[in-house]
Formats: structure tokens, sequence, C-alpha cells
């Protein structure tokens, strides 16, 4: 419903190293945009260009934008725009900052802070990939549709964000984190040890028995290629351990939310080589004491990017069912199912498109509720 709105929401990509400013509208960036040094080490300058980058957005449009939104790395209370912590990219805000109320009092606009993996699910939920499965399940004569959301970004690290029933997740504490979950292969590690892009160059590493720090993960997926000098076979192998480990904390999430998956991020060149590891481990069994097999994820898992596996996916397994004492029948769908589906909009875009999103629902809302 927000790719026709005309209000305009000001974004930020902020990384540690740059911001990139931009304007939207309708979800779609409507101004060139504006790129400055984050200056993260020092807060004065770090803020002060903040402050530059937002004001010379706003100074090249028709209209007074209607709020500011973005995604900034936690820890934080995002709901009240408080980013502090440890924060390696950001060194300055350790000791916390109150960014969203300061830049409130500087522009007289509401002010919105998420988790990036939150704004990218959220984004992909309401204008990408979630809408896409949702429009194809219509036009294949299909009935169901889907409102839960997990988003992965693949990447430095392991991202996520949730979506349940249409909303984004924020949890109690700002706090919804797969990170620092258990690594299946070496439990007393964190999870993302091994699915990361330090785990690909580590893994590779550790296999060819050959330290080389400038290697990238690019550089390893071109040996599996064999567009490269190198060990295709230990390079191939280094993308499928992250799949698995991946798969492993999809499995868990999935599980405990009923969710469809989405997935994003600069890694994602190689799903040739993850996806398969990954699939494999979210439909692998688990025993219970007794021997018996129990699948460990409940819902039967489908490629959604695979044509064939979405058309089943759609039909599921319905049958007729008679309702006791009446002549009357039912049709009962007896397949659970999910599915991991490819960003269709792409992290960066997606996560800006979250950011607008959020921003509208909420002046919404609190519309509402006056």
């Amino acid at each position: 419903m927000y790719r026709h709105d005309n209000r305009i929401v000001i974004t930020l990509d902020a990384g540690g190293t740059n911001f990139v400013f931009g304007a939207m509208r309708g979800c779609e960036f409507i101004t060139e945009s504006i790129t400055y040094p984050s200056n993260a080490h020092d807060l004065d300058l770090c803020l002060g260009t903040m402050v530059k980058g937002f004001r010379e957005i706003i100074d090249r449009l028709d209209e007074k934008p209607v709020a500011i939104s973005f995604a900034f790395p936690g820890p934080a209370d995002y709901p009240n725009g408080i980013i502090g912590g440890y924060l390696p990219n950001f060194p300055s805000f350790r000791d916390g900052v109150a960014l969203g109320p300061f830049l409130q009092e500087k522009f007289g606009i509401p002010v919105f802070i998420n988790n990036d993996g939150d704004l990218f699910a959220f984004g992909e939920a309401t204008v990408g990939a979630l809408c896409d499965i949702n429009d194809r399940i219509r036009q294949l004569g299909g009935k169901h549709q889907y409102r839960n959301l997990l988003g992965y970004t693949f990447g430095t690290g392991l991202g996520i964000g949730s979506v349940i029933n249409g909303m984004l997740n924020l949890g109690n504490n700002s706090c919804v984190e797969t990170f620092c979950l258990r690594n299946k292969r070496v439990p007393e590690i964190i999870i993302e040890e091994g699915a990361s892009i330090r785990a690909i160059k580590r893994e590779y590493a550790r296999l060819t028995g050959v330290e080389s720090t400038d290697l990238t993960p690019y550089d390893i997926f071109l040996i599996a290629e064999g567009e490269k000098p190198g060990d295709p076979e230990a390079a191939r192998r280094s993308f499928e351990l992250f799949g698995e480990i991946a798969g492993d904390a999809f499995a868990t999430a999935v599980t405990l939310t009923d969710s469809l998956v989405v997935i994003g991020g600069g890694l994602t060149g190689a799903m040739k080589y993850i996806k398969p590891a990954l699939l494999r481990e979210m439909r692998s069994t688990l025993l219970t004491v007794t021997g018996e097999s129990v699948n460990r994820v409940q819902p039967r898992v489908f490629d959604l990017d695979d044509e064939l596996e979405f058309a089943k996916f759609v039909v599921g397994e319905p049958k007729e069912i008679p309702v006791y004492g009446t002549d009357r029948t039912v049709i009962y769908d007896t397949m659970k199912r999910t599915g991991i589906i490819m960003s269709r909009l792409g992290a960066s875009r997606a996560i800006s498109a979250g950011a607008y999103v959020y921003a509208l629902t909420s002046l919404d809302s609190a519309v509402a509720e006056a």
C-alpha cells in the first residue's frame, strides 16, 4: 500500500566507513545519494556529518519530509533512538548516544532507528519477496497467503529480522539476534564464526593449509568456479560448510516462528554452493530416545526459487473430509510447509524500503491512536 504513497522519508545507509544519505517516496529513491565519510571514531565529527548530510538532502526536496528513518548497528534501545555498547565500527558510540532525540531536535520531524536485519526483513515483507510469493500464489490459483517472514543477511555477520503477522517483531529489548546461537560444528563458539565472510576465508585456509589474507569470498567463489587458481574442491566445501551451519540456525528459527525465509547480502552470489547444504540441513531429521525419526523442521521445506517446487508449494496436499453429522464436506490441506527465497530487492534497497514503510506505518498508527 505504501508503494504509491506521496510522503517523503529521509534515509541513511550507515556504515562504519561511509554514510550514504537519500530520500524515498513510494518506496523509490527520488534524489541522487550523498556520501560522506562517517568519521565513526569521533562523536562530534560523526554527528556533524549526519546533520550535514540530512540537511543537504532536505534542501534538495520540493516539500518537507515527514520523517527520518534508517538502520544503525546495535546494541541499542531502538524504540527510544539510543545507541550504545560494543560497536566495533562506531567506537565513539560505546558510552551511549541519544541519536534519535538529537536528530529530532535538529530537524523537528520524527526519527525512527532500527537494526538493519529488522529493516531488511520488513522491506522484503512489505514490498519485496513476501509480496511476490503471495502474488504468485494468487496467480496460480492458490488460496493461502503468508504473513510471517524471517530475513537473513549473509555478509560480515549473520543478520536476522522477524516479521510476524505482518508486523516487525522488535522483541522486548530490541534484541532479536541469531549471531550468538551455538555453532552446529563447534558448539562452544557462536554460529557467526561459521556463517560469515571471515568463516569462508578461514575454512578455505584450513582446508588448503594455505593462509592468505588477500583472498576474498569472491576470490574463493572464482576458485570454486575454476576461474582462478586454487583448490576448487576446498572452495566449494567452504561454502557448503557455511550453508550447513546457517541451515541449522534457519531450522531453529523457522521451528519457533513458523515463517518463510528470505536471504540477502553480499555472499548470496555463491548460493549455488551454499543453498544445497542449507536445504539439506533444514530437511534433516532428529531422533527420539526410542529411535523414532522426527523432521528437523516440521513443515516441509521448499526452495521457492525453483519453479517446480514453488508449484508444489502452492498446491499442497488438499483432501476432502466430511463434517460429522451433516452431508457437508470441507477441504483440509494436510501439508504444512515453509520455504526459502532469495531477496527480490537486494539487501541495501530492502533495508531502505523497510525504513520507509516503518516510518509511515508508525506515523499512521500514532494518528489512528490519537
